[in-house]
């Protein structure tokens, strides 16, 4: 039975684990589609990563690693992808997965020369995401919750940008028909974005960074949030 796969990269601070759940809790959440038939995948911990043929759709998580770190289960998952965009399988990477799919397709990842972004932040989307599915029904500028040091550097090749904004160049970018990688974190709630920077706090203030006004600066973000329900959608109703 083909499924929608969770794939698992890592796992939140524990305290945040402890209050609000987990990457893959969040994510399931936001997809909206409680009888969508999926399966998590734990491959930190050794899991087997399912053919593409058993695949209705991917979601690759966000994590505390990083991809240069080139960790034998992300060098895994790396090898694996370009599998599933052969396949069309519909793919969506998240801030780590976004970074894992633009390294996998011949992109280049490393640190962000601006440091690390994070808070909610204004995203604007390219005129190429017009008619993007994973973008239907998304404005031209959005608010997005966000945490990364690393970036996808240089797009694949073949990629299309779809979102931008003066940190982060490559926000959202699209691989042939159905593969997605987005940097921001459509999947989390303001409580998660307020945990990420209070848990970070510290770290911040030694980068002179201004909590207090992260923190006031948090805001809903449901057109980011769409992406995920597009997703879902893009699951429940393949492309032909």
């Amino acid at each position: 039975m083909k499924k929608l796969y969770i794939i698992k990269v890592g796992t939140t601070f524990s305290s945040t684990l402890e209050a609000l759940g987990d990457f893959d809790d969040w994510i399931i959440t936001a997809l909206a589609r409680p009888k969508l038939p999926l399966t998590v995948v734990d491959v930190v911990s050794g899991s087997p990563l399912p053919a593409s043929e058993e695949c209705y759709g991917v979601i690759v998580t966000g994590s505390h690693a990083m991809v240069t770190d080139n960790l034998p289960w992300s060098l895994r998952i790396e090898s694996w992808i370009p599998s599933l965009v052969a396949a069309e399988v519909p793919f969506l990477g998240i801030c780590y997965g976004h970074q894992l799919l633009g390294r996998a397709m011949g992109g280049e990842v490393g640190y962000n020369s601006y440091g690390k972004e994070i808070g909610t932040v204004a995203i604007t989307l390219t005129p190429e995401s017009n008619n993007d599915l994973l973008f239907n029904g998304i404005p031209a500028t959005i608010q997005a919750h966000t945490t990364h040091a690393q970036s996808v550097l240089k797009l694949p090749s073949d990629a299309f940008l779809l979102s931008s904004n003066a940190h982060e160049q490559h926000h959202a970018f699209r691989i042939g028909t159905c593969a997605w990688g987005v940097q921001f974190h459509p999947e989390y709630s303001t409580a998660v974005m307020q945990a990420y920077i209070n848990a970070q706090a510290e770290s911040l203030k030694k980068k002179g960074r201004n909590v207090e006004d992260l923190l006031l600066g948090v805001t809903e973000t449901p057109f980011a949030r769409k992406v995920l329900s597009n997703f879902a959608s893009l699951v429940y109703f393949p492309l032909a």
